[in-house]
């Protein structure tokens, strides 16, 4: 089967011939339907410097595509409950299994090397390619009505919002503010989450993109603001200059991360999810006292199926860009470049006569 693989840092992907694998004990084969692009593959591999990021034990080559959903194909020995053919959705964080966070369901946060999920160079391939290999069932999530061709972005873009979201929800009580910096794929996830999961937080959206603000007003941002000092006094007067009980950086950059400090509240959240490489300033005013900033990774196994449970309550919904694999590449690029909307999947070759053009729009998924 052809996979697109990561071939050495800081060079671009190649498309390459692979053995389609075999599931062994425990294990489950799935044909993929749609692998999600997603910046973390630029920043964490396309763009690093030479070697393994900290945390990431393996070199490459090794197949790319973290974000994946499809069909159960096979089933490795001992393993029930599933049917071939049925629409599934793979969880990403592949944990050790045997170390702390990992027995208490936090496999997201691993402690041991070894254990990092599809195409993010912890020694398993992704899903950008036909068929991707899942070392043990519980990692394999039916979709039920939801259909795999849409659903990979949940998995990541879906999952990483609404953990970011749910550790902040006792601060978005009546009269709070929640502004989301970055209203791409990643932003445009996270305010539909908190308006599924809120009800009397003011959502506000930052982005420089005017398409994207209006994006962001459709999918439920009470107010959609460009980017800049207009954007941060606008944010004061709103919350009464108290600033935001939660701020979500989805960009990560120093401009945002700058913005960030300026408009959180005391006693607020800052959280910072975009790996954009920027630094927060810190000092004993900035960001303002006992805000508590962190920098969450991924998702817990359950919450990815109460990312699925909303998708199908049709709460939560993604635009996605198609691409087949041949342009994987292209798609990396426009990525770079802030030109897809929604998310870009790509679609493996089997699945070619799904996509009529290089760039096809689809519905969003619920």
């Amino acid at each position: 089967m052809r996979a697109l693989q990561l071939v050495g840092r800081r060079r671009p992907p190649e498309l390459r011939e692979v053995p389609v694998p075999e599931p062994g004990p425990g294990q489950v084969l799935v044909k993929v339907a749609r692998a999600g692009a997603c910046h973390s593959d630029q920043h964490i591999h396309i763009m690093a410097a030479p070697g393994p990021p900290p945390g990431l034990a393996t070199e490459p080559p090794f197949t790319l595509g973290h974000e994946n959903a499809g069909w159960v194909e096979r089933l490795g020995p001992g393993v029930t409950g599933f049917t071939p053919g049925e629409p599934a959705i793979v969880y990403g964080c592949w944990g050790c299994g045997v170390c702390p966070d990992c027995r208490q369901g936090r496999e997201n946060y691993r402690r041991t090397l070894g254990g990092q999920g599809p195409g993010l160079g912890g020694g398993h391939d992704g899903g950008m390619a036909e068929y991707l290999l899942v070392p043990g069932s519980r990692y394999v999530i039916p979709l039920g009505t939801l259909d795999p061709r849409q659903a990979a972005p949940l998995s990541d873009a879906g999952l990483t919002s609404c953990h970011a979201v749910k550790r902040s929800l006792h601060l978005l009580g009546p009269g709070s503010a929640a502004v989301v910096s970055g209203a791409g794929g990643l932003g445009q996830m996270t305010i539909q989450i908190l308006r599924a999961l809120t009800t009397a937080t003011t959502v506000v959206a930052v982005d420089t993109d005017a398409g994207r603000l209006e994006t962001a007003r459709h999918m439920g941002a009470d107010e959609a603001l460009p980017s800049g000092d207009d954007a941060i006094a606008c944010i004061k007067d709103l919350t009464g200059q108290q600033g935001a009980e939660l701020v979500l950086d989805m960009v990560g950059i120093d401009p945002t991360l700058r913005m960030a400090a300026q408009v959180a509240s005391v006693l607020g959240h800052l959280t910072i999810v975009g790996l954009g490489g920027g630094a927060l300033p810190v000092d004993f005013t900035s960001p303002p006292h006992e805000c508590s900033v962190a920098s969450p990774y991924w998702a817990t196994l359950p919450e990815l199926m109460e990312v699925i449970t909303l998708a199908r309550q049709q709460k939560i919904g993604m635009p996605v860009e198609h691409f087949p694999l041949d342009h994987a590449r292209e798609a990396y690029q426009l990525l770079h470049d802030g030109k897809i909307h929604g998310r870009a999947v790509i679609t493996p070759p089997r699945m070619s006569t799904d996509v009529n053009a290089t760039r096809t729009h689809r519905r969003p998924v619920g």
